[in-house]
């Protein structure tokens, strides 16, 4: 077969394919390949494997060495390459060998399939989450992923600080990935229950606990067992609940509703709260020695308003999200839908941007998101910064101003909301029952709440 016809069916092939000799030396790159590795061709042949597929977990190399030593082919092994910018790829690779006339192993062709549409489905499905799937440029948060290796290393309690929706549960997901890959990871809300429920949940019971324990239940504690366990809004928790919490943090253990027996917990907690916890454990609402139980490392999680730089990169990362959820191919965001996206204030946080560019996608039929496809809030509400009440509301999370200051945010909110307690809760980038708390906690009239 001429060589026009290899060149021509290597170019018609969706899969990258590589060869090298021997030597470890590069002979063949077909366009896939370029776009995988971000090298073109002429800059690829001839050199050695390592400078065109950086291997930093010598998986690559290492299947190639057993391919050249045994003359056998490998097939379907997942793995990842680096590219040229330093990512990692997800790849399915098919690696066979080169033989000559006399059946000689002469080098190895590889045949690698770009998986990060399926590895980012999977994750999706799963939610099972690394530091690198923590899309950011913003120096703290940064800081953050460099220290969560030295952190997984210690058995520690984390608390995770934050406003709603900046994406508190996926660092916990990456602290447990880093630290308690292999064990499960669960989460519960404790805002969300009543303390007998939540108990119930925590601890699991023994059967005839109550009524209708039939049978005995594992709680999260014990279906945690060597993994790590997410306290969501640990700053709703009761009084009465912070006493039963704070024995499994000192001691390690506890007892099923119903139960005799200690039982030892061998499980990582991390928790997370939009809360203020300091002014929470000076006013008494919080037990100072479960907080600093809980607070043994701290990260703090600053709002998408704070960080607009990243708001770019998140949009890429939807993108490549909802491609794929929804059999799309849409390649960006125009010029002018991402002047009112930068200029948009975002009080519901990552969580937000997510929806925005969701609607963006039921609306939009093309492969371009324009103004047109945006909510009419972004459309109206983007722009000039300085004037725009709710701007101001949220340019500093409500849980860090001081209560003084708290209560003349929120009556100004409800006010601009027209007492909608949702449309308000939304704005200052709360929960309903955090912002219902705070109204009774100030002295604040429910009258002014005339619709949910």
């Amino acid at each position: 077969m001429k060589a026009e016809v290899y060149q021509s069916i290597l170019r018609s092939l969706s899969e990258a394919v590589c060869s090298v000799n021997l030597q470890w030396h590069i002979q063949c790159l077909n366009g896939q390949a370029e776009l995988l590795t971000g090298v073109r061709a002429q800059d690829a042949i001839g050199r050695s494997l390592k400078d065109v597929f950086p291997d930093d977990t010598g998986e690559l190399r290492g299947m190639i060495a057993t391919v050249m030593e045994s003359g056998r082919t490998i097939s379907g092994t997942r793995t990842h390459i680096v590219n040229c910018h330093g990512e990692h790829i997800p790849v399915v690779v098919n690696a066979a060998p080169v033989l000559d006339g006399a059946q000689t192993v002469t080098g190895v062709v590889l045949i690698l399939q770009d998986d990060r549409a399926i590895e980012l489905l999977r994750r999706e499905l799963k939610q099972q989450y690394t530091q690198g799937d923590i899309v950011t440029k913003d120096g703290r948060i940064q800081r953050i992923l460099q220290m969560l290796p030295s952190v997984a290393e210690s058995n520690a309690s984390v608390l995770i600080t934050g406003p709603t929706g900046v994406g508190k549960e996926l660092l916990a997901r990456a602290i447990h990935s880093a630290s308690r890959r292999e064990g499960p990871f669960l989460a519960i809300n404790c805002g969300a229950l009543p303390d007998a429920l939540l108990e119930s949940e925590l601890f699991g019971y023994k059967r005839g606990a109550f009524t209708d324990a039939k049978d005995d239940k594992q709680g999260r504690f014990a279906l945690a067992e060597g993994g790590s366990l997410l306290l969501d809004e640990i700053g709703d928790v009761s009084p009465a609940m912070q006493v039963k919490l704070l024995r499994v943090l000192e001691e390690r253990q506890y007892e099923p509703l119903g139960g005799t027996k200690s039982i030892k917990a061998d499980v990582r907690i991390v928790a997370t709260t939009n809360r203020d916890m300091q002014a929470m454990v000076a006013s008494g609402d919080f037990r100072s020695d479960l907080y600093y139980r809980v607070n043994v490392i701290e990260f703090y999680v600053p709002p998408l308003a704070e960080r607009t730089g990243d708001i770019p990169l998140l949009l890429e990362h939807f993108i490549e999200v909802f491609n794929v959820q929804m059999g799309r191919s849409v390649s960006r965001v125009s010029d002018a839908a991402m002047g009112h996206l930068m200029g948009y204030s975002y009080p519901g946080n990552v969580r937000e941007l997510r929806n925005i560019m969701e609607h963006a996608y039921a609306i939009c039929t093309g492969d371009v998101i324009d103004q047109e496809c945006l909510h009419s809030r972004v459309l109206s509400c983007s722009g000039s910064r300085g004037p725009e009440p709710m701007d101001q509301l949220t340019a500093v999370p409500l849980y860090r101003m001081p209560p003084e200051q708290q209560r003349k945010v929120i009556l100004k909110a409800l006010s601009d909301c027209d007492g909608r307690r949702a449309k308000t809760a939304d704005a200052l980038g709360i929960d309903k029952s955090t912002l219902w708390r705070k109204m009774k906690r100030f002295g604040i009239d429910s009258n002014c709440a005339i619709g949910g």
